[in-house]
């Protein structure tokens, strides 16, 4: 309000400097006409020290101190730009899918635990008890004992009902009926007890996590649908998912938390917030180069398994691994291997064209 209030009727000539980029107040001043500039809390520490050497800081002069840093040093801040209404909600489904997916490992961890118990036999088809149709063959004989008196022909439907295709009747009945390990009065109980709760919350957990999975198809169809009077040939979410190694998750986490630098194309950017720009410490004839840790958790990890998954799909970016593999260690490959597909994904951006291997198979002949 006191920004609205000194703007009067024209809110563009005021500039906001601010250090936390999203948010209720963000959204309002630029839902308003204002001037949003984000900066790191590092440089707003440097931009203090000009003001005060004692190490003096409160509210009041942080945002003087922003206010001055704008003034004179404006290329160090972000400029902020609303955002499309459907780009924040896929930045909140991924983020979402996400969190679901911690969850459901969480929970398969301690499941797997309780049966490690008194039933180690159980795990003999699905070791890391993640598999959907582990929870339901285990309602049907949570313990060896009623697993002793399942009926193969109850089995064999219960694995019809959900579709499970890897494991046969005989399998899960041998699994079940192997002889069990001794265990102390009271444990399978205890533990089967502790089973009988978890394995609800897991059966939600995968089922909220499936129904955020076609969410985010859904949404990224949408995104890749041209809008009405839209020029462009190939939507963005279309080329990056042309790409080797693009996937449902890797293509929701780049367009939601790089939408900016990917709009602006700006290559510097994206492969900084990634984690794949190196930093240099170079004095005199010293010269260090280091892995860059300061940046977006959530980009590092795509960017990780994009690079991962890139090397099964496509024999250029194998080739490419193999080369920075005779130099270097396994992470730093891959992240030279992301590094080239950051550079290929926004020199596609910038022409709209989608990833084609043959043309590099004719520029190599």
């Amino acid at each position: 309000m006191a920004t609205r209030r000194s703007a009067g009727p024209d809110p563009g000539r005021i500039a906001v400097a601010l250090e936390v980029p999203r948010g209720a107040i963000v959204d309002t001043l630029l839902a308003q006409g204002g001037h949003v500039f984000a900066l790191n809390p590092k440089p707003l520490d440097r931009f203090r020290d000009r003001h005060t050497v004692a190490g003096a800081q409160d509210d009041r002069r942080d945002a003087f101190v922003l206010a001055d840093a704008l003034r004179t040093d404006r290329g160090a801040f972000r400029r902020l730009a609303p955002e499309d209404a459907r780009v924040v909600h896929l930045r909140e489904l991924s983020r979402m899918h996400e969190e679901l997916g911690q969850e459901h490992r969480r929970l398969s961890n301690r499941l797997r635990e309780q049966l490690w118990r008194f039933s180690p036999q159980a795990l003999a088809r699905c070791e890391a008890a993640d598999e959907p149709g582990l929870g339901r063959l285990l309602a049907l004989a949570p313990t060896p004992a009623q697993g002793q008196r399942v009926r193969p022909a109850t089995v064999r439907a219960r694995l019809a009902r959900h579709r499970i295709r890897r494991l046969t009747a005989a399998e899960v009945l041998a699994a079940r009926r192997a002889p069990s390990v001794t265990v102390a009065a009271g444990t399978v109980e205890a533990a089967t007890e502790h089973i009988s709760v978890l394995l609800p919350r897991r059966q939600l957990g995968q089922a909220q996590l499936a129904r955020c999975a076609r969410r985010l198809d859904a949404l990224l169809a949408a995104l890749a649908a041209p809008a009405d009077g839209d020029g462009r040939e190939q939507r963005d979410v279309t080329i990056l998912r042309s790409l080797p190694g693009v996937g449902r998750v890797v293509a929701a986490t780049m367009l939601a938390e790089a939408s900016q630098p990917l709009a602006a194309r700006e290559y510097q950017t994206v492969r900084t917030q990634a984690g794949v720009a190196p930093v240099t410490r170079q004095s005199g004839k010293s010269r260090h180069v280091a892995m860059r840790r300061s940046c977006h958790p959530r980009l590092r990890s795509a960017r990780f398994h994009w690079a991962r998954t890139s090397l099964q799909h496509d024999a250029h970016r194998r080739a490419h691994y193999e080369r920075l593999r005779g130099r270097h260690r396994h992470a730093r490959a891959l992240r030279g291997v992301a590094d080239r597909l950051l550079s290929v994904l926004v020199a596609m951006l910038t022409a709209g064209t989608l990833y084609d291997p043959s043309r590099r198979q004719a520029i190599a002949a």
